[in-house]
């Protein structure tokens, strides 16, 4: 497999530290909102690769943090009359029930800032030991930058270059102007822990650069987020864990790119700003991870109603499909059919085709093709014709096996819900041979109602949801 490294610009093979392992930490939400669908998209795409991972036999090993301590969350606790515990714990489970919706998998670890203290604590102590972070006379510690020769090799800018936009603001005593705060000394009214500097609490930065250590190791193998990380989060991040450990801190970087809603950045300030939660109270939490696996993770999404409507387009395709083939397999022929060996040989080429793209630096876009070539397979060669138990069988495993891998296709009723539609079928059914076409056709649009279309065939009754 080859990826887009961020720190060297270029694809390369995808090698672990040891064989057969992944270690990867992804940078997760701070956790004194909603999640909106620009974090979305990180989610989404490194949980398919993680399960891509996983897919092709290795075991994977898969941190996501949540940031439960940071100026916004104090805000917030401020503003609901909250203690921040209660603010952080609040969001914790309102994005949970967003990642559930959208499919995806619980992370290995979930460690919380809050929960690290002491590690954090280490680090920045062992890095004003080296001479690479300094204390000050308010309490507060920072990194020096210039201390760090390797500084901006991963945002690929050169430090004089990032020194020009920056600046020290009213209150802060560091060096450098790009010098960042490592322990933030505690304002009145503000939670705070004991250090060797006095009470306050962790910078931004640190807290990743602990939780990666704590539970992966000095070096691991990928670490991903959204773009807008690479600097300085991530910058930072390199700087101040390769001059703790003297260990290389990632080999491999992953970022997404951005969301634009209706071809514009998304902000506040512009009004242009959608939660996942307000996304999927009107359209379904599916079609959110559709769209954010449905082009290249680097390359801007734009989100629009029309977007959004074609993604619940395509996966009315893919319900279709596969609801079909349950059909198929329950009128199917115990017997099998000649030319049942070359039509599996052609649809295991799909497998084939969405390997390849997946390969290729997580071509969801291509690998999501694929899966579409293989619905035109089985609408061609096995919906349309009576089948063997054997093939729709085989069509059923091979569907279910790449769009568990994109995590999609993941709400198909309960087996008794299926039988209560079925039961109406057969009810429907027998109205009709009894010439009872009123009973019929109250069935029929009963079940519209519900989003069940019914299409007659030579084969028996089909249903598919809208």
């Amino acid at each position: 497999m080859q990826i887009f490294n961020t720190l060297t610009r270029k694809k390369e093979e995808l090698i672990p530290i040891k064989k057969g392992e992944f270690k990867i930490y992804a940078c997760g939400p701070t956790v004194y909102n909603f999640i909106h669908i620009g974090n979305a998209r990180p989610i989404c795409v490194f949980d398919v690769l993680r399960r891509y991972l996983e897919y092709r036999g290795n075991e994977v090993t898969f941190v996501q943090n949540f940031t439960d301590i940071d100026d916004k969350i104090i805000k917030r606790a401020n503003e609901e009359g909250l203690s921040f515990e209660e603010v952080s714990k609040k969001y914790i489970e309102e994005y949970e029930k967003d990642a559930k919706g959208m499919n995806v998998m619980e992370a290995t670890i979930h460690p919380k800032a809050t929960e690290n203290i002491d590690e954090i604590i280490s680090i920045i102590k062992t890095l004003v030991d080296k001479g690479y972070a300094y204390p000050v006379s308010n309490g507060d510690v920072y990194f020096s930058t210039n201390k760090f020769e390797e500084y901006g090799k991963l945002s690929h800018q050169p430090l004089e270059d990032l020194e020009a936009g920056a600046r020290i603001n009213i209150g802060e005593l560091k060096k450098q102007a790009m010098d960042f705060v490592l322990w933030k000394s505690a304002k009145p009214d503000e939670p705070y822990w004991d250090s060797p500097w006095g009470k306050g609490r962790p910078g931004w930065h640190i807290e990743c650069s602990a939780m990666a250590r704590r539970y992966l190791g000095n070096t691991i193998d990928i670490h991903c987020g959204g773009q807008d990380l690479v600097f300085p989060h991530h910058e930072n991040e390199i700087a101040q864990s390769e001059c703790c450990n003297s260990e290389p801190f990632a080999n491999y970087w992953m970022h997404n790119g951005y969301i634009n809603v209706d071809n514009v950045k998304m902000s506040k300030s512009l009004g242009n700003f959608f939660t996942v939660r307000d996304v999927a109270e009107k359209y379904g939490y599916e079609p959110i991870r559709y769209l954010m696996i449905s082009s290249h993770y680097r390359s801007p999404i734009n989100y629009s109603v029309e977007v959004i409507e074609q993604c619940k387009a395509g996966l009315s395709r893919l319900y279709t499909c596969r609801d079909g083939l349950d059909f198929a397999l329950e009128n199917s022929s115990e017997k099998s059919n000649p030319m049942d060996a070359k039509i599996m040989q052609d649809l295991s080429s799909r497998r084939e085709q969405f390997i390849k793209a997946m390969d290729d630096d997580l071509n969801t876009a291509d690998a999501l093709a694929a899966v579409f070539d293989l619905v035109r397979d089985i609408n061609i060669n096995i919906l349309n014709e009576n089948s063997s138990q054997e093939l729709c069988q085989f069509a059923i495993d091979l569907f279910d096996e790449l769009c568990g891998v994109l995590g999609l296709v993941y709400n198909r009723k309960s087996q008794s819900i299926d039988d209560k539609i079925e039961e109406l079928i057969a009810k429907r059914n027998k109205a009709r041979k009894d010439k009872d076409f009123k009973l019929a056709d109250e069935i029929r649009d009963d079940l519209k109602a519900q989003g069940i279309t019914l299409e007659d065939t030579p084969q028996g009754v089909k249903w598919h949801r809208e």
